[in-house]
């Protein structure tokens, strides 16, 4: 059961996610374009002044303020949704490290170490003579058969244990 409190957020949230799409858009774009436009032709209408001006001025400041603040909360909740799908990736693979399941928490330095491991990584597997040997449809059914007996394994174990 939702409290109102995350009721809230969760209409934030699609709220942001919509206007963030939305404001992507080539509609959004086009008609942004022709409100600069209509606001250029009106120029030679209000002779340039400095109410001209600050129309543009005061209104594209504050389009800019609040949309900083939605895209940054539409941004938050992709960036969370694929550090949790490549979390998922990393944990259910018996050959990587549980550590990089919580890089983010990491120093700087930490993850420099980590990234001269990944780098020898692609220097060795740029010794293969191509990528055909390394990313083989058979080297596919291995690593599946290989998963798959795994699995079987792990459901053994806890049906044993009940």
């Amino acid at each position: 059961m939702k409290t109102k409190k995350q009721n809230k957020s969760s209409a934030f949230e699609k709220f942001a996610t919509n206007v963030s799409k939305a404001a992507g858009s080539t509609t959004a774009f086009i008609g942004a374009f022709l409100i600069v436009v209509a606001w250029a032709v009106s120029g030679p209408i209000f002779d340039y002044s400095e109410t001209w001006q600050l129309v543009i001025n005061t209104g594209t400041t504050i389009i800019t303020f609040l949309m900083v603040f939605l895209i940054q909360k539409a941004q938050n909740k992709d960036s969370l949704a694929i550090q949790l799908k490549l979390n998922e990736l990393v944990a259910s693979n018996e050959y990587s490290s549980n550590s990089l399941v919580d890089i983010e928490s990491m120093t700087e330095e930490e993850m420099i170490i980590v990234q001269k491991y990944y780098h020898k990584l692609s220097e060795l597997a740029k010794k293969d003579e191509s990528i055909r040997n390394s990313h083989s449809i058979a080297e596919a059914s291995e690593q599946h058969e290989r998963k798959d007996k795994s699995r079987t394994k792990l459901r053994t174990r806890n049906i044993t244990k009940k």
